[in-house]
């Protein structure tokens, strides 16, 4: 097994006030509906453990389940780390979400960083992180597509 990591740091400027935007990053079922690959989390506390689909990377493919220590400044930082005590979990992400009034809207920040523990050579690095990094920003994209439209009223 080797470590492989993946790193994605966005912006961007939503129009609903940090509060509205609070209830979305903060509800499990939105999360679920808003996320490519995301099937389904599951919440005991501030512990979320995040269940994807198949996801292939290279010659291989995972379906990754990780859980999450989760952290609330409501309605400014939502922090979030891999809980190390789920030794079975070959997966993590750790990072956060920043939300700054801007008048009316909102700007979100996301800094997130992944490790993915999988049976490939470390050789494989560069394609197997750049196969990484492609999936996340995807799935980063879709969502934020999927939150606008929700928050515009066109996707509820």
């Amino acid at each position: 097994m080797n470590r492989f990591h993946a790193h994605n740091k966005s912006t961007a400027l939503l129009d609903a006030d940090p509060v509205a935007v609070w209830k979305l990053l903060t509800d499990p079922d939105l999360l679920v509906r808003f996320t490519p690959n995301l099937k389904r989390i599951d919440v005991e506390g501030d512990r979320w453990t995040w269940h994807l689909t198949r996801i292939p990377v290279l010659s291989s493919a995972i379906e990754p389940s990780f859980t999450e220590l989760m952290e609330y400044d409501e309605p400014r930082q939502i922090i979030f780390r891999h809980d190390d005590t789920r030794t079975d979990e070959r997966v993590g992400v750790a990072g956060e979400y920043l939300l700054k009034p801007v008048g009316e809207r909102t700007e979100v920040s996301i800094d997130l960083a992944i490790w993915a523990e999988l049976p490939l050579p470390r050789l494989a690095r560069p394609a197997v992180e750049g196969v990484m990094s492609t999936v996340v920003a995807g799935m980063g994209y879709r969502f934020g597509q999927n939150v606008r439209r929700y928050l515009n009223g066109s996707g509820s």
